[in-house]
């Protein structure tokens, strides 16, 4: 059994995680990060890559994409180590430094620990259509990754939701055939993006079908030939489709962090905004599942969170040595020499 010793663990990877190592890493502490997706990212890289921010300072637009691999850019130099596809299992203080497990037994020692975990483990609503698995991952998506993918194709989207809207606008502009399946006429969406959806519809750009919801699934070794939908009474209508999305939103929960005796407030927790510390003195929390009077939840207030935790915990991975604070027009990036390998006991 190997146990990782490192200075600051930081559970989630999305934006707010990887800017949270950037900010580490000016301080000169070195941090491993755990996140149960497979990948960096978060919402972000999951959910919709290929959407545009408007909101992050320097940068009028930019895909969800990219600015994950800016954020990964701008930590590499401080040589983060990623788990990723595992979750913390346990967590426990042991003198001075707490002790996590992951799920796939990775097991880490540190002084602190920030949780950027966004509102926690996250999945798909699936509907509830026999032998959907063997459709799954291959004609049936949950999330959109490459608009591309979908160029030429007979696509189905159901749901009411912003998700189901966007991406219904979004992919009219690629697809051979677009039906968007919903239960009532009144969607659950921005005002501008109802309208664009009717629009689309007069131009036949794509079809309604209301109201109606799915059914079953007809194809073969798991690739769609048909989606039958019905409407409440049991009148079936059978659409052509090569690919169903079905958008019902998101099962979001905290897991084991909720048994961590963190002050929670509705599966968010509490924390003192000035250090974004939490009830449990060097576990800090920041992002969207930390609360407090007021809190915004938007990705650069997660940024500036990142940068109050990572200074709080300073003086816990360095208790002897006085915080100096400095501009990074000043400091710069600490070099090569920071980045030495943590201590691995056997």
């Amino acid at each position: 059994m190997q146990s990782i010793q490192t200075d600051i663990v930081i559970i989630g990877a999305g934006p707010v995680g990887l800017f949270a190592v950037f900010e580490a890493g000016m301080l000169k502490m070195r941090a491993h990060v755990v996140d149960a997706l497979d990948m960096v990212g978060g919402q972000c890289a999951a959910l919709y890559p290929e959407k545009p921010i408007y909101d992050i300072p320097g940068y009028p637009s930019i895909m969800a994409a990219d600015l994950i691999e800016k954020l990964k850019e701008q930590a590499a130099p401080f040589n983060p180590t990623y788990h990723l596809g595992q979750r913390v299992e346990t967590l426990k203080k042991i003198g001075n430094d707490w002790h996590l497990t992951t799920s796939k037994n990775t097991q880490i020692s540190c002084k602190a620990i920030i949780i950027a975990a966004g509102c926690g483990a996250f999945g798909p609503n699936r509907p509830p259509l026999e032998g959907l698995e063997e459709y799954e991952g291959k004609s049936v998506f949950y999330m959109v990754s490459k608009r591309e993918e979908f160029r030429g194709k007979k696509v189905v989207i159901a749901g009411g939701g912003d998700s189901a809207v966007d991406w219904a606008i979004s992919l009219s502009e690629l697809t051979e055939k677009l039906y968007v399946i919903h239960r009532r006429p009144k969607f659950r969406c921005a005002p501008e993006s109802a309208a664009k959806l009717d629009q689309l519809e007069r131009a036949s750009k794509i079809e309604m079908v209301i109201p109606y919801q799915l059914a079953r699934l007809e194809g073969v070794n798991g690739m769609l030939s048909k989606v039958i939908v019905s409407t409440l009474e049991g009148e079936e209508k059978p659409l052509d489709a090569d690919v169903l999305l079905p958008f019902f939103g998101l099962s979001m929960e905290l897991g084991p962090i909720a048994k961590w005796g963190l002050n929670l407030d509705n599966n968010h927790i509490s924390i003192t905004p000035a250090t974004c510390e939490t009830s449990s003195p060097g576990i800090f929390a920041i992002g969207d599942i930390a609360k407090y009077e007021n809190k915004l939840k938007l990705i650069l207030s997660g940024f500036a969170e990142a940068a109050q935790a990572a200074h709080a915990a300073y003086k816990l991975v360095h208790p002897n040595e006085a915080l100096h604070f400095e501009y990074s027009t000043t400091s710069g990036v600490p070099g090569p020499a920071f980045a030495a390998p943590e201590q691995v006991n056997a």
